[in-house]
């Protein structure tokens, strides 16, 4: 029989999804399972526009009961699983607009999706990621070019659907909170601090009127760039992967080449080509 890899589950909405893509010469998705490589197998379940109602219909058909033959998910992310969604419930519910989730039942479902059976069968590690900042500076042009009467984002209501995030982690003893939220625009300000002033509007707003670092970490407004997506990683590198000791190879699924074919002189070791 093969002996399945455990996982790192992916799960949520494009921000996961275009997590495999290579951003300015940054792949989160390949970041990650670089520093994985031959203990977990990271798996992508990102779906472009989905919310949160959506992942609780599908559920089903993403996760399988658990069986002696299956992967362990390890991150939910399976055996370790990531989770983040709220960038489409927050979407306004606008005459043009279908994917927006009250924020109560955007808690409910979050809660719903960490306690499935399917999911804590597997008695993973849970990372609840709260979704990023909007600019909503950059966001209503670009709405507006689609055919919205005005952006259908807003940095405020985003904003609240992060602390909803964080409610639900605080809540779910065990559920371990990325706030992604605060990461960014933490990062956004420093590279800009000009144009915040403590206590003020946050970038990205019409209030303040100035996206700060926002405009390199959120090219579209909504999605990372890979400055952006360095910033998650960075966040959740302190959360998986911080144990494992590269030049230890004891723990690999399947064993290290010097095991199955035994070196017949002395070996010194050799530099990554990673470093």
């Amino acid at each position: 029989m093969a002996k399945p890899y455990p996982q790192v589950i992916l799960l949520g909405d494009s921000l996961l999804e275009f997590a495999a893509t290579v951003h300015s010469g940054f792949s989160f998705q390949a970041a990650l399972q670089t520093r994985l490589i031959r203990r977990f197998d990271v798996v992508n379940r990102g779906f472009s526009g989905w919310n949160t109602a959506n992942v609780v219909k599908y559920l089903p058909e993403i996760f399988s009961e658990p069986s002696a033959s299956s992967p362990k998910i390890a991150y939910l992310r399976g055996d370790r699983q990531i989770i983040l969604l709220g960038a489409n419930d927050a979407v306004l519910p606008l005459e043009t607009t279908s994917q927006h989730v009250p924020i109560e039942t955007y808690k409910e479902n979050l809660s719903k999706i960490i306690n499935d059976a399917r999911i804590r069968a597997h008695n993973p590690k849970i990372l609840l990621v709260t979704p990023p900042p909007a600019d909503e500076i950059k966001l209503k042009g670009l709405d507006i070019a689609q055919g919205h009467a005005s952006a259908i984002r807003r940095s405020a209501v985003t904003a609240s659907y992060a602390e909803k995030a964080r409610e639900v982690a605080r809540e779910n003893p065990g559920v371990i909170l990325v706030d992604l939220w605060q990461a960014i625009m933490g990062e956004a300000i420093s590279m800009a601090p000009g144009d915040y002033q403590p206590g003020g509007p946050w970038l990205g707003s019409p209030e303040n009127g100035k996206q700060g670092g926002l405009d390199t970490l959120l090219p579209d407004g909504l999605h990372m760039g890979g400055e952006g997506y360095k910033v998650f990683f960075d966040e959740i590198k302190a959360h998986i992967g911080q144990d494992i000791v590269p030049e230890e190879r004891g723990d690999y699924v399947l064993p290290d080449w010097r095991v199955v074919n035994p070196p017949k002189v002395a070996l010194l070791p050799k530099p990554s080509p990673l470093q």
